[in-house]
């Protein structure tokens, strides 16, 4: 879930750098996101199904 969520924002993060050029806070906040989104990921490890 957490590098979905990770992807996401990444994929976000380069369409605003690229296509709408959005401010420059919120392209990087959005970085920071994903950036910590996939580190949770890895941190977590596997999930356990309940």
């Amino acid at each position: 879930m957490f590098l979905g969520l990770g992807l996401l924002l990444l994929l976000l993060w380069l369409g605003g750098f690229f296509v709408f050029h959005v401010s420059a806070f919120f392209i990087h906040i959005l970085l920071i996101l994903a950036v910590v989104s996939i580190i949770f990921h890895f941190m977590r490890g596997t999930a356990s199904v309940v």
